[in-house]
């Protein structure tokens, strides 16, 4: 391969990747909107809230695993510490409804799990994992639907208590 042509390659794969995490969502930037089925049976759009109030978008990998089932729990047992606040909440992943709803059952969920098969929104939130599974990330979007926080380091045993302190933090309003 003539050394110009190797040089040419490098270089478009180098400003590739170097352009890659420019796409990443970042705080500031506007949330993607998305239309997802919920356990409550009813389909929910991030459009449809705003101008209204906050939105948490709280991905998770897989129903009936150990830290998504810690974390579901942990927002179904302290879920008022966040319905406090003027929001909206909802877990999210690219299981099938079916898998959600029976998820939602057994961990007592009393807010609405979203489901993403076609991964259409993990994908637009930039929290698909390599696998296929979604990564346990946590968006908060204001209420002009701006990205206020994106917490990529969650810990599900205290997911409801660090949702409503960082409510208290972004000052999302009270009800």
């Amino acid at each position: 391969m003539p050394r110009t042509l190797c040089s040419a390659l490098v270089l478009s794969f180098a400003t590739l990747f170097t352009a890659l995490p420019a796409l990443a969502l970042k705080v500031g930037d506007p949330a993607p909107d998305f239309t997802l089925q919920a356990t409550d049976g009813k389909t929910y759009s991030l459009s449809d809230f705003r101008g209204k109030q906050a939105v948490v978008l709280a991905w998770f990998p897989k129903a009936y695993t150990k830290g998504c089932t810690i974390e579901c729990k942990s927002l179904a047992e302290n879920g008022h510490l966040i319905r406090a606040y003027d929001v909206a909440y909802f877990m999210a992943s690219v299981d099938p409804l079916e898998d959600n709803k029976g998820f939602a059952a057994e961990t007592k969920a009393d807010f609405p799990l979203l489901s993403d098969p076609e991964k259409t929104a993990a994908d637009a939130y930039d929290v698909l994992h390599l696998l296929g599974f979604a990564k346990r990330h946590t968006f908060y979007i204001g209420k002009d639907g701006t990205i206020l926080k994106i917490d990529e380091d969650v810990n599900p045993a205290t997911s409801a208590e660090d949702m409503a302190s960082t409510l208290g933090e972004l000052g999302v309003a009270k009800r």
